[in-house]
């Protein structure tokens, strides 16, 4: 029996990537990477401040916990979970971008890494570091 075609490569259209790269003129790249360089660099400094008000208010937790009930102890834990893991969403944000960032470099940028078909332009512009068409984004999403 004939093993399926691995749905990672049996789209791809190799010369069509050389033949797209080549008509997106070297200032549309560079708009690009510039765009994609500045939200990595907003995200970055977004980061870098949850970072700064997290050990700010953990210290604060620190030095204000004598008396504390269970009540107080598990809110203070819950608030400490809630910070962390809106720093760990702006990081992984940042790798997005870096991610996207690297794609652009080597030329895979606007191409679905699944299906290798463009990614629509207008997805491209509501979210820049999409790796994924419409069509396989949404059939990863109902996984």
């Amino acid at each position: 029996m004939a093993k399926p075609a691995d749905t990672r490569t049996a789209g791809r259209k190799p010369a069509a990537k050389a033949t797209a790269q080549a008509t997106r003129s070297s200032a549309e790249t560079e708009k690009i990477r510039a765009a994609l360089a500045a939200r990595r660099d907003e995200l970055r400094a977004e980061y870098d401040q949850t970072l700064s008000e997290i050990t700010e208010l953990q210290r604060d937790r620190l030095t204000d916990s004598a008396g504390d009930d269970q009540a107080d102890t598990g809110t203070k834990t819950f608030e400490r979970e809630q910070e962390i893991s809106l720093a760990n969403n702006i990081r992984e944000r940042i790798t997005q971008v870096e991610r996207a960032l690297e794609r652009l470099d080597e030329g895979g940028y606007g191409w679905c890494e699944r299906c290798g078909n463009p990614i629509p332009v207008e997805r491209l512009a509501a979210f820049p570091s999409a790796t994924l068409c419409v069509t396989c984004k949404q059939l990863a999403e109902r996984r």
